[in-house]
């Protein structure tokens, strides 16, 4: 019962992510961050199967601090979105491919406008404006769809976040208790509360 949003706004991008870590009926954590940190402006929401989306995040995260180490300078967000989902198609080809839908996000400082790419299990990769994956996303997509607004600031696109997190604590049968909400903007990441 997994589900991660996502949004871009003028000069930001919210990503949120529940904190429930469960297998089949059992809840067996419920202070799971799912969203990692990839960089000072790249964040990357996961979810899927609880082995693979673990492994496949601090892989990704130690080879984009490696690429970062190594020419010093980060990776942009279409350049991480762009190897992400050449790592997640590459599985997919191997005998042990990693069951992981991804929302990749990040403010670009050269450009200085957000990204956010969304990444399924086959590595299929699109650029959108928003996102979610999991359960939520039946319901929170067609709130993202009437509200979201490219223009809206950060307090704005922090209550369209609140509308899908009400949405989906309302109408999904097994809701996640709490979400673990990132903000990513020119400053570089933070955590905010609703």
């Amino acid at each position: 019962m997994e589900t991660s949003f996502a949004l871009t706004g003028k000069g930001y991008l919210i990503m949120a992510a529940d904190t429930t870590s469960a297998r089949s009926i059992v809840k067996m954590k419920v202070d799971e961050d799912k969203i990692k940190t990839l960089s000072p402006h790249l964040l990357m929401a996961y979810s899927g199967e609880p082995g693979d989306t673990i492994q496949f995040a601090e892989y990704v995260e130690r080879n984009i601090r490696l690429y970062q180490i190594r020419n010093l300078y980060a990776l942009r967000p279409a350049a991480a979105a762009s190897w992400i989902r050449r790592a997640v198609a590459e599985s997919l080809r191997s005998r042990k491919p990693y069951s992981v839908n991804l929302l990749l996000g990040g403010y670009d400082t050269a450009t200085d406008d957000p990204h956010l790419y969304w990444v399924d299990y086959l590595g299929t990769m699109a650029e959108v404006p928003f996102a979610a994956h999991g359960y939520g996303s039946y319901f929170a997509l067609s709130l993202l769809d009437r509200y979201h607004d490219p223009d809206a600031t950060l307090e704005e696109g922090l209550a369209t976040l609140k509308r899908c997190i009400d949405e989906v604590s309302k109408r999904l049968v097994v809701s996640p208790g709490a979400y673990k909400i990132k903000v990513v903007d020119k400053d570089g990441v933070r955590e905010v509360e609703l």
